[in-house]
């Protein structure tokens, strides 16, 4: 039976698109809104942290306690905490909340498993991307395995991975904003296959 002229063919579904892109390099709209949802959750987080002080602090002593966001030591807090957050996050499973959200992992530049120093290095070269109105970002734009500057420092690169069933968002992808996905090359691949060959897959 043949297709009717003047219509296209039926997409592939979801599942069989992630699978395609399982390996890939992860484009600038994944990596961004990862990056973005991970700043709102550990903001909020850290604001729910200050009211939790507030409150014991109201309980024991019967005083309020103020804060204002251009405290340094505030500011200090917050950059301690979101180092936390992300090196630890990077360095236990090599994916943040927001990252999980959308399917994307931190791995070496080989594929294999981030090792903690790197997740260490890559957070603490996270804000160089931003120097320059964000030229540390430009690679992920123009290279071929899409890594911005804190990934060169490290050694790593992001790739997606479609570890959860939360990550449904596959509009967020380059890949599918240009029509399908790319051809993986070699760093890709090895990554595919070391994932590949820890998974369990049902008979």
């Amino acid at each position: 039976m043949t297709a009717r002229v003047g219509h296209a063919p039926p997409s592939a579904p979801p599942a069989v698109v992630r699978e395609q892109l399982r390996g890939k390099y992860a484009g600038f709209a994944s990596r961004f809104t990862a990056f973005a949802v991970d700043v709102l959750i550990s903001l909020i987080v850290f604001m729910l942290a200050l009211a939790a002080i507030s409150f014991a602090a109201r309980v024991l002593t019967g005083k309020d306690i103020s804060w204002h966001n251009g405290d340094i030591w505030v500011v200090i807090a917050y950059a301690v905490w979101a180092f936390i957050y992300f090196a630890y996050s990077w360095a236990a499973s090599g994916t943040t909340a927001g990252m999980a959200l959308v399917g994307v992992r931190v791995v070496r530049d080989d594929g294999t498993d981030a090792s903690a120093c790197q997740a260490v290095v890559r957070t603490l070269a996270l804000p160089l991307s931003f120097l320059f109105l964000g030229l540390g970002f430009v690679g992920i734009l123009l290279g071929d395995r899409r890594r911005a500057l804190h990934d060169v420092i490290a050694g790593t690169a992001v790739i997606y991975s479609w570890h959860t069933r939360v990550a449904q968002l596959r509009f967020l992808s380059p890949d599918s904003l240009a029509g399908g996905p790319r051809e993986p090359d070699d760093a890709t691949v090895r990554a595919a296959r070391t994932r590949a060959a820890r998974t369990v897959r049902p008979g």
